[in-house]
């Protein structure tokens, strides 16, 4: 593409720090820099019309971990490793709805909730360690997060009893993102859509950037693209599709909170009185490490039996929207937050939590500067 002296002029000229993906951690990324640095010329580029990753497409979960997950993450985590993840979520979702606040995100405390199969131990294995988690997550809450109660919700084909989690919340993905843009519209910074980093080399003070219409210079180059990451060769993250479906309103219902499923596989909410559910992954992990927005009949099918079966099973329904959104994941769950080299830097691997840290991840990689 030919540009004009205008567009070079105005767009691409002098540019101090330029963000890769303009998803929460690169919004984030860019308030923190100009909070720094108020004279910064700062822009951020966008490979896809929305967000491309999951920052528009996720299931608007205020979450920091099910019961179940925090019991696996300490199989392959140590306890401070998982202490810190839980602290960091919490301390991400507060810094989320300080900067935008709740009413400008619909931020709403209806509680987490936690389904567990007949097929399995994992309710047995939960309630024997219900109070060790608590106890160990205690110095974070002053008091305990996980009980059990009655499923009062009509959910079928699965244990009778539920886990519950006073402190989770849910808010409107669109809305934050909304909030989020209109805010670094207002703060002068400059975002350009449609525009794909290809590749990027750099001297000792600056870095040039290659994009797939036009080819410019910048001072610096923060890279949050998540689940695209190794586009940009930084390999440890993985992209890792969820799949996600949501009906038509349902009068009447009566599900209201955040829910998960088979070890937050499988989670669902309520959202203008329909059911908005997604997962599948594990299903077919190795196909769905891609960073194909697509869906697969496998992982649709499974979705809507478990919706006919387990969470509406006397309720007509129909599908009314489904899409796909890449995650970024990892061997490990800490995100990386890294000066890559001289002039280059990454906050990436957000593991899925992109809700509960990408506004700290964010805040992070601008801190590194």
């Amino acid at each position: 593409m030919n540009l004009s002296y205008w567009e070079i002029k105005s767009w691409l000229t002098n540019v101090d720090y330029t963000i890769v993906g303009s998803g929460i951690v690169g919004l984030n990324c860019a308030l923190q820099l100009k909070q720094r640095f108020p004279k910064a010329n700062i822009l951020i580029l966008e490979k896809g019309m929305f967000p491309q990753g999951a920052s528009t497409k996720n299931a608007g979960f205020a979450c920091f971990g099910s019961l179940s997950e925090i019991i696996d993450d300490l199989k392959s985590h140590s306890e401070e490793e998982v202490f810190l993840l839980v602290k960091k979520r919490i301390n991400g979702l507060k810094l989320l709805r300080n900067t935008l606040g709740d009413g400008n995100i619909n931020y709403q405390k209806l509680g987490g909730y936690e389904l567990f199969s007949k097929i399995n131990d994992l309710l047995e294995e939960c309630r024997t360690k219900q109070e060790s988690v608590n106890s160990f997550l205690k110095p974070l809450f002053n008091q305990d997060v996980f009980s059990f109660k009655p499923n009062t919700f009509g959910f079928q084909n699965c244990q009778d009893v539920i886990s519950v989690n006073q402190f989770e919340g849910q808010i409107d993905t669109g809305e934050m993102m909304m909030s989020l843009t209109h805010l670094i519209l207002n703060s002068g910074i400059k975002i350009l859509n449609n525009i794909t980093v290809e590749s990027f080399s750099e001297d000792s003070q600056s870095v040039k950037v290659k994009t797939n219409q036009f080819e410019f210079t910048t001072s610096k180059l923060l890279i949050a693209t998540n689940g695209f990451a190794s586009a940009l060769n930084i390999s440890e993250v993985k992209p890792a599709r969820a799949q996600v479906v949501i009906t038509k309103p349902i009068d009447n219902l009566k599900i209201k909170g955040t829910f998960h499923l088979d070890q937050g596989y499988y989670y669902f909410r309520n959202i203008d009185n329909r059911i908005l559910f997604g997962g599948g992954r594990n299903l077919d992990f190795k196909g769905e490490e891609t960073t194909e927005l697509k869906q697969t009949e496998l992982i649709q099918n499974k979705l809507e039996d478990l919706l006919k079966t387990t969470i509406l099973p006397n309720t007509p329904f129909e599908i009314e929207h489904r899409w796909s959104g890449i995650m970024g994941v990892g061997q490990q769950k800490k995100p990386i937050v890294n000066q890559l080299s001289d002039n280059v830097y990454c906050g990436v691997r957000l593991g899925g939590m992109g809700i509960a840290i990408g506004s700290l991840v964010g805040k992070e990689l601008a801190d590194l500067l």
